[in-house]
C-alpha cells in the first residue's frame, strides 16, 4: 500500500477489547502469485546404454567432457554380442545352403510341418532381433535398426501366407509343391537375414557414440544404498548366481562424493547405463502448480525464481507451457507441471547471478495477474460476511465513520498475498479497520 495513517486502538486498556487498527485507503500496485517448487532443466539429456553384456574395453572421455554427436565415447567388449553374430551368420549361411539346394520334403503334409517349426522359429529369432536392437544407445541406429526387423517381420510373414496358400494348391492337386518348398526357402532366408542384420548392429554399437552434444557424466547410477560397483556389475553378479554378503560392498547414493565412475575395464550388462550425455547450452525450469492454481497459469506469464543453491539472486522465467497430463503426489495432491524458460539472474551485488546448474532446486513465484495504481486494502481488512435474504457470501470492510464502524460491502479484483484490489466499495482516503476486523460489531467506536 501506499502512505497511511495508522490508529491503535486498545479499548481503553482492557483486555477483552480487541485490539485495532486502522489505516487510510490507499493507491498501489497489487499482483496476485502463485507460487510452487520448480526444477533447473537442461537443454536436453541423453542416457547412454550398453547394447550387450561385456566390458569396456576403452574410454576415451572423462567426466565433464564436452562431446559433439557422433563422437565415439567409448567401444565394448562383448564375446556374447561377437558369438550372436556368429551363430546368427552361420544359420543364415546353412538357410541360403538349403534353398539353392531344395527341401528334403516329399509331400505337400511335410512342407507344412517344416512350414510350422520355421514359423516358431522364426517368431523367437525376431522377438530376439528387435531385444538387441532396443539395446542399442544410439538413437537413429536404434531406429533403424528396429525398422528393418519389422521390415523382415512383415516380409516373412507375406513370404509364410504365400507358402500356406501353394501347399493348400498343392492338396488340391492344382498347385506345384516346388514352388511351395522355393516359397518356405524364401521366408527362412528372410528371417535368417534379419537376424543377421539385428545381431551385426548389436556388434557395432559397441562402439558407443554420443547421441546429443553435451557434456559427458559418468557418474555410476542408482539409488540410495545402491552397491558401489561399476555400471552394470551388479546385474552381472546376479545372472552369474554370485552370492555377495550383504553391506560388503558398502553403497551409497548415485553421483554422491566418492560414489565410482565408470572406468576401463569394468564390467558393464546389457540394457544398463554406462553414461549420460547433458546439453545445457541452453536452460529452462519446470515447476509443480498445484490444480487448484494451474487454471491461471498461461503462457506469457512471468515468474519471479531463486535457485536454492544460489543465495540471494533473483532470477527471472517466462511461462512456455502447461502440461495437460495431471500428476498424483502424496496424500492426494495433485499437481500439473509448468515449462518456463529461463531468463537469466541478478545477484545481491546487482550483477549478473551464477548461472544454476541441472537438476537444481528452485522455488518459482509466478505472477498470474498484476494491476498498478489502483486503491488497495490489506488483505487483513476482509471480512467474509454470511449469505443474507438469500445472497451469497461478500467481501466487506469496516469503515470508520464519525468514530464507530460501518460495514460495508466491496468488489475484490486481483488478490495479493498481503494486499488486494478494490474495484468497487471504496476511494482513497477513507478510513478502514486493518487489524482486528474479525472481531469488530456494527456501531462499535473506534477511537
Amino acid at each position: 500500500m501506499g502512505v497511511t495513517v495508522l490508529v491503535v486502538a486498545a479499548g481503553c486498556g482492557s483486555d477483552d477489547e480487541p485490539v485495532t487498527s486502522t489505516a487510510a485507503v490507499a493507491r498501489g500496485d497489487v499482483a496476485e502469485v502463485v507460487d510452487a517448487p520448480g526444477t533447473v532443466q537442461p537443454r536436453a539429456s541423453a542416457v547412454v546404454k550398453a547394447p550387450a553384456a561385456g566390458t569396456v574395453a576403452t574410454l576415451l572421455v572423462t567426466d565433464g567432457q564436452q562431446v559433439a554427436a557422433g563422437d565415439v565415447l567409448m567401444t565394448i567388449d562383448s564375446p556374447s554380442a561377437e558369438a550372436n553374430l556368429e551363430q546368427a551368420e552361420a544359420a543364415d549361411a546353412e538357410a541360403a545352403s538349403s534353398a539353392s539346394s531344395g527341401s528334403s520334403a516329399r509331400s505337400s503334409s511335410q512342407v507344412a510341418a517344416q512350414q510350422r517349426r520355421a514359423a516358431a522359429d522364426a517368431q523367437a529369432r525376431f522377438a530376439e532381433a528387435e531385444q538387441q536392437a532396443q539395446a542399442i544407445a544410439d538413437p537413429a541406429a536404434r531406429a533403424a535398426a528396429l525398422a528393418a526387423v519389422q521390415s523382415s517381420r512383415t516380409q516373412y510373414q507375406l513370404l509364410s501366407s504365400q507358402t500356406q496358400a501353394l501347399v493348400d494348391q498343392v492338396n488340391s492337386g492344382l498347385g506345384n509343391l516346388d514352388s511351395a518348398v522355393e516359397s518356405l526357402g524364401q521366408a527362412q532366408r528372410v528371417q535368417t537375414r534379419a537376424a543377421v542384420a539385428a545381431a551385426r548392429a548389436t556388434v557395432d554399437a559397441l562402439t558407443v557414440k554420443a547421441p546429443i552434444s553435451g557434456k559427458v557424466s559418468l557418474a555410476a547410477t542408482g539409488g540410495a544404498g545402491s552397491p558401489a560397483l561399476p555400471a552394470g556389475a551388479e546385474q552381472l553378479l546376479a545372472g552369474s548366481g554370485v552370492q555377495v554378503p550383504q553391506g560388503a560392498l558398502g553403497g551409497g547414493d548415485a553421483g554422491a562424493a566418492g560414489a565410482p565412475v565408470l572406468a576401463q575395464g569394468a564390467a558393464v550388462a546389457a540394457g544398463s547405463t554406462v553414461l549420460s550425455v547433458i546439453d545445457a547450452s541452453t536452460l529452462s525450469l519446470t515447476a509443480d502448480v498445484d490444480e487448484t492454481d494451474v487454471l491461471s497459469v498461461q503462457p506469457g506469464v512471468a515468474a519471479d525464481v531463486t535457485v536454492d543453491a544460489v543465495a540471494g539472486a533473483r532470477y527471472r522465467a517466462t511461462v512456455t507451457s502447461v502440461d495437460p497430463t495431471a500428476r498424483g503426489g502424496g496424500g492426494g495432491a495433485v499437481t500439473y507441471t509448468v515449462r518456463l524458460s529461463y531468463d537469466g539472474g541478478t545477484g545481491p551485488d546487482g550483477e549478473p547471478a551464477a548461472t544454476p546448474l541441472p537438476g537444481m532446486s528452485a522455488s518459482v513465484s509466478l505472477v498470474v495477474r498484476s494491476v498498478t495504481d489502483v486503491v488497495e486494502v490489506p488483505a487483513s481488512a476482509l471480512v467474509r460476511a454470511g449469505a443474507q435474504n438469500g445472497s451469497p457470501d461478500s467481501d466487506t470492510v469496516w469503515v470508520v465513520s464519525g468514530g464507530e464502524a460501518q460495514r460495508r460491502e466491496v468488489v475484490v479484483g486481483v488478490r495479493g498475498d498481503s494486499d488486494v484490489e478494490i474495484t468497487d466499495g471504496l476511494a482513497a482516503g477513507e478510513e478502514i479497520v486493518t487489524q482486528g476486523a474479525a472481531d469488530v460489531t456494527p456501531g462499535q467506536r473506534i477511537p
